[in-house]
């Protein structure tokens, strides 16, 4: 009898649960410049949330900042609930390595969704579809391979030195996994931080970059992402000021039938 592979995603966010904290290990297939992914260690960290046995209701919010560099290797999550109450949960969870201080800091919000008036007054962006777009080629960094980037708007040209002229930071991207898996929150968390840095948009060429601080809020449950029943978003990504070594990143990221399931923001550094 065959037994089905698991996803690379699900391997590389893997956690199991110890006496008093949680562990996980770097993947090497989900690697950026010099550390792992930011938008698998988030992946990671909200993992090991949904996995702890006292976790009620569906994630609202996570905010994660990267406070030192990742080494490859193994690590550890102190995870611990703050605050609770009939409605949501507030959590802290800590990463360290080896016994050292902490690498990554995540807060998050866990909260029991009930049906209320719904509005959407956020437009859909709108895109041609999927399967009429190209991929984007294949990068260095083996995080970028995992995903399979279809440009609708502002695909970025990158070349040796910057552009002569500036382009715009602006971008409209269908975001799925290169190896299809449907879409949870897990995934939504990881695509929210899977956007090139805009500065590498603005300038036309990979500089130095690292996400400082990411903040995702969830506009859908594990019920409404089940029902949406995709395995892709279509994603749009901007910013506002690039200045003194940081730059902002706002993004939203759509269900093909027109649903908005998250929005984030994220200050990044950059040297340029």
């Amino acid at each position: 009898m065959l037994t089905k592979t698991p996803h690379l995603f699900d391997e590389a966010t893997a956690v199991t649960a110890g006496d008093s904290r949680w562990q996980g290990r770097t993947s090497p297939d989900y690697w950026a410049f010099v550390g792992p992914f930011g938008g698998c260690t988030a992946a990671t960290m909200l993992r090991a949330l949904m996995q702890h046995p006292q976790r009620a209701g569906d994630p609202l919010a996570l905010t994660v900042n990267y406070c030192a560099p990742v080494a490859e290797g193994v690590f550890d999550l102190d995870v611990r609930l703050v605050k609770a109450n009939r409605s949501s949960q507030h959590w802290s969870v800590e990463m360290t390595q080896g016994g050292g201080e902490v690498a990554t800091l995540a807060t998050a919000v866990f909260a029991e969704r009930r049906p209320s008036w719904s509005h959407q007054p956020a437009e859909f962006p709108g895109a041609m579809p999927f399967e009429g777009l190209r991929s984007f080629p294949k990068l260095k960094m083996t995080w970028a391979n995992q995903y399979d980037f279809r440009f609708a708007e502002g695909e970025p040209k990158f070349q040796d030195g910057a552009a002569k002229q500036l382009s715009s930071p602006y971008s409209k991207l269908w975001i799925a996994d290169r190896v299809p898996r449907k879409l949870d929150a897990l995934s939504l968390m990881s695509m929210s931080d899977a956007f090139f840095g805009r500065v590498f948009h603005a300038r036309g060429e990979l500089v130095p970059f690292g996400t400082v601080s990411l903040t995702t809020y969830f506009h859908a449950d594990a019920a409404d992402l089940d029902a949406e029943d995709t395995t892709r978003v279509l994603a749009v990504a901007d910013a506002k000021t690039f200045h003194k070594s940081y730059g902002d990143q706002h993004g939203e990221l759509w269900s093909p039938s027109g649903r908005l399931l998250a929005t984030t923001t994220q200050i990044a550094y950059f040297k340029a």
